[in-house]
């Protein structure tokens, strides 16, 4: 039996819609881990990479003109489960035990992932070409959600 290599899909080549150097304004909502919330600045740095078969992101936010959060993240197609992927790895030293899954429905690419911290769901609406939108819901149980943050961000 011969074996082939894999080829870049029209899946793959969606996720460029990610790749870009953007910049945007952020509102942290209050939580447990900020219980008074606020704003920050985002920037953001994705490519394509790996001959097409993931995007690559370094993100970087401030707040009150200090470095408060930084984050990396791998984002792919599975094409044995049909879904999207995304591995993030932060300033927070969160494991990536597992990626979180996603879909894109029409212009929306929304990932859900389950950690023993809870659920978590992260949305990126792409609204015109050069912005989109972004969000992180959490929930303990997976019914009541609550937003963590929400930002926009535009291409530069």
């Amino acid at each position: 039996m011969e074996m082939h290599m894999p080829t870049v899909t029209d899946q793959h080549r969606k996720l460029s819609a990610l790749a870009g150097t953007w910049t945007g304004q952020e509102t942290l909502h209050p939580s447990p881990w900020d219980a008074k919330g606020g704003t920050a600045t985002a920037r953001i740095t994705s490519r394509t990479d790996l001959d097409g078969f993931v995007v690559i992101t370094d993100y970087v936010q401030e707040r009150n003109g200090q470095v408060s959060y930084r984050g990396h993240g791998i984002f792919g197609w599975d094409p044995g489960e049909k879904c999207y992927t995304m591995h993030w790895f932060d300033s927070m030293g969160s494991p990536c035990n597992t990626p979180a899954r996603g879909r894109w429905e029409g212009n929306k690419l929304s990932f859900d992932q389950r950690s023993p911290m809870g659920h978590s769901r992260y949305t990126y609406t792409f609204e015109k070409d050069g912005q989109y939108k972004f969000s992180i819901e959490n929930s303990q149980d997976g019914k009541q959600w609550s937003t963590f943050m929400d930002g926009g961000y535009t291409r530069k």
